[in-house]
């Protein structure tokens, strides 16, 4: 081998660290606090590794799974444009003001590939499930509140995070008895699979 075929090899061996480097630089980094909501399925971004059956004994649990996903602390989440909604709630059949960003926005962050047929499941630290069709999510502007009242929800109550919507002006579901509104709305939500 001449020097010149031999520096060609070595710029060549040298640049595969480099290139996995560049890869691995490229990933988002992990949020700084603790995940409160996983986002999986049919998502294009990933921030964290794959489902460790080890680790991840709630989902594990729940029977989730996934190769990729995407997480979000408190940071992350107050980072997305706020809404607020007031809806009149079923456990005090008074109005509460919910802020959070809408769900829509949650989804667009994790790279979300949305389509008329997509469905979320939706899911609580208590293994209650949903599955919301998007478009009624869409129609009904879905929120992952954060904040209660002007206070942030804390876990054993109806947060950290809330999948909600404001009930009093969707009118099919205001007519509606208020035991009847909510059951699409899981409060103490970590986990969001996106299916289509």
């Amino acid at each position: 081998m001449n020097k010149r075929q031999f520096l060609g090899a070595a710029a060549a061996a040298g640049a595969v660290p480099l290139a996995g480097r560049a890869a691995a630089a490229s990933q988002p980094a992990p949020p700084d606090g603790p995940a409160l909501l996983t986002i999986t399925g049919n998502i294009d971004h990933s921030n964290r590794g794959p489902f460790d059956p080890a680790l991840d004994q709630m989902m594990h649990k729940h029977g989730v799974s996934f190769r990729k996903a995407w997480v979000f602390d408190d940071a992350a989440l107050r980072a997305l444009p706020a809404q607020t909604i007031k809806p009149t709630l079923e456990y005090d059949a008074r109005p509460h003001m919910l802020r959070g960003p809408l769900l829509e926005d949650v989804l667009a962050r994790a790279g979300a590939r949305l389509e008329d047929k997509t469905v979320l499941v939706l899911r609580a630290v208590d293994g209650y499930n949903v599955e919301l069709p998007l478009a009624q999510a869409r129609a009904r502007r879905f929120v992952i509140a954060t904040h209660v009242d002007g206070k942030p929800m804390p876990l054993g109550g109806l947060g950290p995070l809330w999948a909600v919507y404001d009930a009093d002006r969707a009118p099919d579901m205001a007519k509606l008895p208020l035991g009847q509104r909510f059951a699409a709305c899981p409060w103490a939500l970590y986990h969001i699979e996106v299916k289509s």
